[in-house]
C-alpha cells in the first residue's frame, strides 16, 4: 500500500492570514484614534468620556471583529478572483511549453485574465505547428539514420552468438537478446524478479568482466594497432563470480580523429578507441567435457600400458624356441586377452567420444507445436503426399536442431512414398518427463527392422535432386536421443519415433495484470549517445539531472506503519537513462511478509496471501535490488515511505541503501506549488500520462519514471540543473516534513 500525499491548504491559509492581518490593523487603528482623542481632552471629560464609553466596549469589539471579518473576505476574493488563478495558470503555462501535452490552457480570473489565456492558446498552437513542421523535417533527415539503426538491431537479433558494445568507461550501450540471457545466467545474485539481469544500458560490464583483463585486452589491441594491423582483437578466457568460464573477444570501436595542427594542415585522420565490442561465449560445459575426456583418455592409455607389458612379456616368450607346447598356448591365450581388453576399452572410449560429439552440437529452444507446423509444410512439399497432425502436445519445448530433424523426417517420409506408396502421414508429439516423443505415423505396408536399420545408417537423399552425408543416426547422435521403429497392431500402424531432449526451460512470461509486456524480439537495447558518456570523473552530487541514471522504484506493503511491523509485499522498480525510460530492464517480486495481509488493504494492491506464499523473504530480495540499483540515484513518489521501509532491514541484511534520492512529490511541490494535489494520479493527469497497473509496484514506478521524465526540464526553468540543487530544493518544500 503506497502512501498519499494531502493537499496544500491554500485557501484556509489565505483566509487565516486575511483574518488576522484584517484584525490587527482595525485594532491598531481603534487604539491610535482612541489615544489621539483622549490626549486631547481635560482630565474631568476624559473621565466623563471613558465612563460613558465603558459600557459600549463589548459592541465596538464586536464591530471591530466583523470588520476584520470583512477584510479577510475581501482578501480572500481577491486571492481567487486575482492571485491564484493567474499563479495556477503561470504553472499550467510553463506544463504546456515545457512537454509535448497538447491540451489548451483553461482561462479563468478576470476578464483580462481569460483574454491572456486565449492569446496564450493562440501563441501555443502556431508554437505546436511549427514544431511539428520542424519535426516532420527531422524525421525526413534522419529516416536514412534511423534505416542503419534498424537494420543493425535486425542483424543484432539474428546473430547467435553474445554481443555487448561497450564505451571506453565498460558502461555498457548496445546489447542483444542473447547477451542478455547469457548474463542472467551468469549472475546469481540477480536469480530473482526474472527481468533484473546484471545487464543493462548505462551499467558498466565490469559487474561480470574483470575490468584488469578487460584493460589489458584493450592495451593490446593498440599495440597492435601501432603496428598497422587492420583488424586488430584480442580474446582472453575469465571466470565469473558464479564460476562460469567465458571467453571473450575484444574488438575495438574506431573513430577517425584529427585534431588542432594536424587538421589545419590537411593531415590524415588518426584512429583512436572510442568503445569496443564484446563477444562472449560461455564454455563452462566445453571446457568440462574436454576435461572429462582428457581424464578418460589418460586413464585408458594408462590400462592400456599394462596390457602393452603384458603383450611385449608374451611376445618375447613366445619367440623363445624351446618352448613347449602348453606353454606356449598360455602365452598365446595371454596375447589374445590382453589384445580383446585393449580393443574393448578403445571402443568404449570411442563411443563416448562420439555420443559427446554428437551432444555438443549447437541445438535451439523452440517450440515443439512450431516444429510440427514447419514438418508438416516441409513434407507436403513431396509429391502425393498428404500430412495431417494428431496428438500434438502444445505446451512441450523441444531443444533441437530443427533443420537437420526437418531433414531426417523429409528423407524417411520420401523413401515411405516412394518404395511402399504410403500417401498419407500422420505427425504427432507428445511430452516424456525431460524429453519428447516425436512419431511420423502411417497406416498400411510395413518393413523389416534390416530395412530400418539401413535407412537409419544411410546418407540422406531426397527425391534423387538433394542428398547429404547426414544419416538419421548422426542427427539423433546430434540430440543426445534415440530412433526406433515400431508396429502397432491394434490399430494397424506404424511408425518411426525420435525421442528428443527437451528445453531446460520455457520462456519467462510477465504477469498479465502488470500491464507491461516485455519483448526479447527487436529491436535490440542500444542507447549510442553512451559513447560520450564519461562517468566518474565529478561528484554526483554535482553532476546534471539529465545526465543521471535512476531506479525508479515503488513498494506495496501490509500498511502504512513500518515502524510498528508492517513489511514490503513487493518491489517494482525500472531504469531511467539519458531523460528514457528503459521498460524492458525492469525489476519485479512478490515478497512473503511472513506475516497475515490485512483483509482492508488487499483490494488496494491485489495481492491475495496465497499469491505471496513461497515467495522469497524480504532478506533473499533486498540483496537483488540492491545490485539492479547499484551506481543509480533512487527515485519514489513519496519516497520517505519506501525508504523507511528498505532503512529498517538495514541491519539485518547488512545493506545500506545510501543512494542518493529524489522524490517525485516533493519535486512536484517545487515546481507547481498552487497546484492543489500532488498525488500520483493529479500529476500523471496533469502531464496528460496514461497510467497502467495503477496499485502495482511496477504500474506505479513507470508512472512514476514518466512523471520524473516531465519534471526535469521544469526544474531546470527554475534554475535547478544538478542533483544536489534538485535534492535542496525538495527539503525546503511542506511535504518533506512528513516521517515514517
Amino acid at each position: 500500500m503506497s502512501a498519499g500525499a494531502r493537499p496544500l491548504p491554500g485557501a484556509r491559509l489565505a483566509l487565516g492570514v486575511g483574518a488576522a492581518v484584517g484584525v490587527l490593523w482595525l485594532l491598531l487603528w481603534g487604539l491610535l484614534s482612541a489615544l489621539m482623542v483622549v490626549s486631547d481632552l481635560p482630565p474631568g471629560t476624559a473621565q466623563a468620556l471613558a465612563g460613558m464609553l465603558g459600557p459600549k466596549l463589548p459592541a465596538l469589539v464586536v464591530v471591530f471583529l466583523a470588520a476584520a471579518g470583512v477584510g479577510a473576505q475581501g482578501v480572500h476574493w481577491a486571492w481567487k478572483r486575482w492571485l491564484s488563478p493567474a499563479d495556477a495558470m503561470v504553472e499550467e503555462a510553463r506544463v504546456l511549453l515545457a512537454t509535448d501535452v497538447e491540451r489548451r490552457l483553461e482561462p479563468r480570473g478576470t476578464q483580462a485574465l481569460q483574454g491572456l489565456a486565449q492569446a496564450f492558446n493562440d501563441l501555443a498552437g502556431q508554437r505546436r505547428a511549427l514544431r511539428a513542421e520542424m519535426a516532420e523535417q527531422v524525421r525526413q533527415a534522419s529516416r536514412h539514420v534511423e534505416q542503419e539503426r534498424n537494420r543493425l538491431a535486425a542483424l543484432m537479433s539474428e546473430l547467435s552468438q553474445s554481443v555487448v558494445v561497450c564505451n571506453l568507461d565498460g558502461r555498457i550501450l548496445l546489447y542483444n537478446s542473447q547477451a542478455r540471457a547469457q548474463f542472467r545466467a551468469l549472475s546469481s545474485a540477480l536469480a530473482l524478479a526474472g527481468g533484473a539481469e546484471a545487464i543493462g544500458l548505462g551499467r558498466s560490464v565490469y559487474s561480470v568482466l574483470d575490468r584488469h583483463l578487460v584493460g589489458h585486452a584493450i592495451e593490446r589491441v593498440q599495440q597492435r594497432m601501432a603496428r598497422g594491423e587492420a583488424r586488430p582483437s584480442a580474446q582472453f578466457v575469465t571466470t565469473t563470480a558464479t564460476g562460469q568460464l567465458l571467453r571473450v573477444h575484444l574488438s575495438p570501436v574506431l573513430v577517425a580523429t584529427a585534431e588542432g595542427d594536424a587538421a589545419a594542415a590537411g593531415a590524415a585522420p588518426v584512429q583512436r578507441i572510442d568503445g569496443f565490442v564484446l563477444m562472449l561465449d560461455n564454455i563452462t560445459r566445453d571446457f568440462e567435457v574436454e576435461s572429462a575426456r582428457d581424464r578418460e583418455l589418460n586413464e585408458l592409455m594408462e590400462s592400456q600400458r599394462a596390457a602393452l607389458g603384458n603383450l611385449q612379456a608374451a611376445v618375447e616368450m613366445l619367440d623363445l624356441s624351446d618352448l613347449d607346447g602348453p606353454t606356449r598356448e598360455r602365452f598365446l591365450g595371454v596375447v589374445r586377452e590382453e589384445a580383446l581388453r585393449m580393443t574393448r576399452g578403445v571402443q568404449a572410449w570411442s563411443q563416448a567420444n562420439a555420443q559427446d560429439m554428437g551432444t555438443r552440437w549447437p541445438l535451439e529452444e523452440m517450440l515443439g507445436a512450431d516444429l510440427v507446423a514447419v514438418a508438416r509444410r516441409r513434407l507436403e512439399e513431396l509429391p502425393n503426399l498428404r500430412v495431417v497432425t494428431d496428438e500434438v502436445d502444445d505446451s512441450v519445448w523441444l531443444k533441437v536442431d530443427s533443420y537437420s530433424l526437418l531433414l531426417a523426417l523429409a528423407y524417411l517420409a520420401d523413401r515411405l512414398t516412394s518404395e511402399y506408396g504410403i500417401r498419407q502421414l500422420a505427425l504427432r508429439l507428445q511430452g516424456v518427463g525431460a524429453r519428447a516423443q516425436l512419431d511420423l505415423v502411417w497406416t498400411g505396408q510395413s518393413m523389416s527392422t534390416e530395412t530400418v536399420m539401413s535407412w537409419e545408417i544411410d546418407g540422406i537423399q531426397i527425391g534423387g535432386q538433394f542428398s547429404s552425408q547426414l544419416s538419421v543416426r548422426d542427427v539423433v547422435q546430434r540430440h543426445g536421443g534415440e530412433f526406433w521403429f515400431e508396429r502397432e497392431r491394434v490399430r494397424h500402424q506404424s511408425f518411426f519415433r525420435f525421442l528428443l531432449p527437451g528445453a531446460d526451460s520455457q520462456p519467462a512470461t510477465r504477469p498479465a495484470e502488470s500491464g507491461y509486456v516485455h519483448s526479447d524480439s527487436r529491436p535490440e537495447y542500444y542507447d549510442f549517445d553512451l559513447f560520450a558518456s564519461r562517468r566518474g570523473y565529478e561528484d554526483l552530487e554535482d553532476r546534471r539531472l539529465v545526465d543521471l541514471v535512476y531506479t525508479v522504484f515503488d513498494t506495496e506493503t501490509t500498511g502504512l506503519n513500518p515502524s510498528e511491523g508492517d513489511e514490503i509485499i513487493q518491489i517494482g522498480a525500472t531504469r531511467v537513462l539519458n531523460g528514457k525510460l528503459i521498460r524492458q530492464e525492469s525489476f519485479e517480486q512478490l515478497v512473503d511478509p511472513c506475516r497475515p495481509i490485512p483483509a482492508a488493504s488487499i483490494p488496494i494492491h491485489g495481492i491475495q496471501p496465497e499469491m505471496v506464499q513461497g515467495q522469497p523473504t524480504i532478506d533473499q530480495v533486498l540483496p537483488a535490488f540492491h545490485a539492479f540499483a547499484n551506481e543509480t540515484v533512487l527515485v519514489a513518489h513519496n519516497a520517505a515511505f519506501d525508504m523507511r521501509f528498505l532503512q529498517l532491514k538495514e541491519e539485518r541484511t547488512g545493506l545500506r541503501f545510501d543512494h542518493p534520492v529524489l522524490d517525485t512529490l516533493l519535486l512536484s511541490a517545487v515546481v507547481h506549488p498552487n497546484q492543489e494535489s500532488h498525488r500520483l494520479e493529479a500529476i500523471a493527469e496533469r502531464f496528460e500520462i496514461t497510467v497502467i497497473g495503477r496499485h502495482t509496484a511496477l504500474g506505479d514506478a513507470m508512472v512514476t519514471a514518466e512523471v520524473l521524465i516531465r519534471l526535469i526540464p521544469l526544474l531546470a526553468e527554475k534554475g535547478i540543473h544538478t542533483l544536489r540543487q534538485a535534492r535542496e530544493a525538495q527539503q525546503q518544500t511542506y511535504y518533506a516534513r512528513l516521517k515514517y
